[in-house]
């Protein structure tokens, strides 16, 4: 890869790179489009990494749909793909983490303490090894978006973390891998994450009280089907600091966004939309 980088480098070429766990779905193919227009060549890493998933999470489960995930990126035209083996990633002995401060603590990081410290690590090789101009992620990761381009800032790595959209299905439930693993009655369900917080953002954004549209939209997602709800948060959209206890018209006054987390049996769904 880094030879090809090189050569791409001297022919005056700008070079972006898509890291991913595999199991491609539109979602992802909509980062890969966007890294095309935006620059001459584009890298998709496939990579399911290990060091993110937390006890009794679903690593060995995670969908590895290689050959399908090829013939995809090469419909579409990008120019590489990058599947390091786990002993490339972390060879015998290896002993460094990187863990960005701040941004990790609420949220998805409040449950999952470990999860961003593996992101930012297996990120960081990720962008040192491919030497990209940019990177992309998707919006429906957006704490992660956040954690990423900040251990990127902290670290002089000269990446630029491109933000996209949140790709969903007709009826507004975010696409993600996970997604495979709902049965009809739980898909059946999950649209109401995108709605419920589509509609806490509208009671916050015209002034409502955080924590009591919290508490609303926790006992809605209940209601729906919803087996547990770890979250539902409004953040502030930089900083990912919680609003839920600021005035009204400071939540208003800046941007914010609204975060949720919900569990359909054991498939552990996320999602996040903007307030205003």
């Amino acid at each position: 890869m880094r030879a090809r980088v090189a050569a791409w480098r001297e022919a005056g070429e700008s070079i972006a790179v898509v890291p991913t766990m595999g199991a491609l779905h539109a979602g992802h193919l909509a980062l890969v489009e966007a890294a095309m227009r935006d620059c001459d060549r584009t890298i998709v890493t496939i990579f399911v990494n290990p060091t993110q998933f937390g006890e009794n999470e679903d690593l060995d489960a995670y969908p590895r749909t290689e050959d399908g995930d090829l013939a995809k990126l090469a419909e579409l035209g990008a120019d590489l793909a990058f599947i390091p083996a786990l002993s490339e990633m972390y060879p015998h002995g290896f002993s460094t983490q990187v863990t960005v401060s701040g941004l990790t603590e609420g949220l998805c990081g409040h449950g999952r303490p470990a999860h961003f410290s593996g992101v930012a690590t297996v990120v960081s090789k990720l962008f040192i090894q491919a030497q990209a101009d940019r990177a992309y992620f998707g919006e429906k990761d957006y704490q992660q978006c956040l954690v990423v381009r900040r251990m990127a800032r902290d670290l002089d790595i000269p990446t630029e973390v491109v933000a996209v959209p949140t790709v969903r299905e007709a009826d507004g439930l975010a696409l993600s891998s996970r997604n495979a693993y709902l049965d009809a009655v739980q898909r059946a369900a999950a649209p109401a994450l995108y709605r419920v917080l589509g509609e806490v953002a509208k009671r916050v954004a015209g002034g409502a009280a955080v924590a009591e549209v919290v508490d609303w939209g926790v006992a809605e997602l209940e209601a729906a089907g919803f087996d547990k709800v770890d979250y539902i948060d409004v953040c502030d959209a930089a900083t990912l600091e919680p609003l839920a206890e600021a005035r009204a018209e400071a939540v208003t006054d800046r941007p914010a966004r609204a975060f949720a987390a919900a569990l359909l049996g054991t498939t552990r769904l996320i999602d996040n939309v903007a307030v205003g």
